[in-house]
């Protein structure tokens, strides 16, 4: 049977849809129960339970899709490509006109259009499920701690209700440390009546207890308000922060507005930007590394793949997906240690496989 060009092309996109929806299902399914597993280790814990850690990991699951679909996409396509091959089909749609490039450019729309709708995701539906996720956990696990959307973190301490318009974890491991800014202290009396605000710029977990910097007090008495400024206060709470951070949402999940106001409010205070500059050009560069890797993949099916089976190509793409990934974490980190502006870090190791694919594609031609 002889098939025009543009009935090749919706076969071949159909193709690589197929296997690369498969694949991305395989890969967000593993992580989601991974996930699962992990967060049965706290039922129990106040009020989450088993319900609990359903609905938490549901709602992760736009951001796991997200962070998994670049790896999903090379496997994919190589695979989708690769069965045309071992069919000889790949050779028949040669052999009736179509270039290599063209063959190429119909995948390559496939993993476009999902790259877009990707972006878009990691925009919308996936910041906001991590927060609800977080908020879900933080809320069974804690009654005194909550988290809303318009009014960010609130924890009880005592006879003290704290607001905290935004968080974030500092450090990783087992020296992370949470900050939160713009503090709000509410401290009420035994009888419920408001004894004193306390607005703090920024608020630090250190040693047991929260280090209060830049704080304006005002003390309401019976016939006056007394108000005080105050450098720097220790407050001894025990507040958990292991709680606490499930309500400060990780850089890597916030939105790029989110991102950007973050790093203008560090770079004011001269704070380190740390996770929040990674996470930000991360985003941005995320198409590029998308498409230039998947592109970079696609000319093996014309070569080595068509003698070779299913495990053959996905042994390539898992080789070409971890190596990617590997070399760009050693050029962002290098550029990190060294002072290198970081979107060379992002943007080089892609644009290298890319070139190194297109010269040994144009050998074979």
């Amino acid at each position: 049977m002889i098939l025009v060009p543009r009935t090749a092309d919706r076969m071949i996109a159909a193709r690589v849809l197929a296997a690369l929806a498969a694949v991305w299902m395989v890969l967000v399914g593993f992580d989601a129960i991974t996930a699962l597993v992990e967060e049965l280790g706290d039922v129990g814990e106040g009020e989450y339970g088993f319900a609990q850690t359903l609905v938490y990991t549901a709602y992760t699951l736009p951001r796991r899709a997200y962070t998994l679909f670049p790896t999903a996409a090379v496997i994919g396509s190589l695979l989708g490509l690769g069965a045309l091959a071992a069919s000889s089909e790949l050779t028949a749609l040669r052999a009736i006109g179509l270039s290599r490039v063209r063959i190429c450019a119909s995948a390559a729309v496939v993993i476009v259009g999902l790259t877009l709708l990707m972006m878009i995701v990691g925009e919308t539906i996936g910041p906001a499920g991590e927060q609800r996720a977080q908020s879900l956990a933080m809320q069974a696990k804690s009654s005194d701690v909550a988290s809303s959307r318009w009014s960010g973190l609130w924890a009880r301490e005592g006879n003290i209700f704290l607001n905290a318009r935004q968080g974030n974890v500092v450090g990783r491991g087992a020296g992370a440390t949470i900050e939160l800014t713009g503090v709000t202290l509410y401290e009420f009396d035994e009888e419920g009546r408001l004894g004193s605000i306390a607005q703090v710029e920024r608020a630090v977990h250190r040693g047991g207890g929260w280090s209060l910097h830049n704080i304006r007090r005002s003390v309401l008495h019976p016939r006056e308000v007394v108000s005080e400024l105050i450098e720097e206060e220790h407050w001894a709470s025990s507040l958990n922060p292991d709680v606490l951070k499930l309500g400060v949402a990780k850089p890597r999940y916030l939105r790029l507005a989110e991102l950007r106001s973050s790093l203008d409010y560090l770079e004011r205070n001269q704070l380190d930007q740390g996770e929040f500059v990674t996470a930000y050009w991360s985003r941005i560069f995320y198409p590029l590394g998308t498409i230039a890797l998947c592109l970079a993949a696609l000319p093996f099916a014309f070569g080595t793949l068509r003698s070779g089976g299913f495990g053959k190509r996905l042994f390539i793409g898992i080789v070409l997906g971890v190596g990617m990934f590997t070399a760009q974490t050693l050029a962002v980190n290098l550029a990190q240690v060294y002072h290198i502006d970081l979107r060379l870090g992002y943007a080089l190791p892609p644009l290298l496989v890319a070139l190194a694919s297109w010269l040994h594609f144009r050998r074979r031609v």
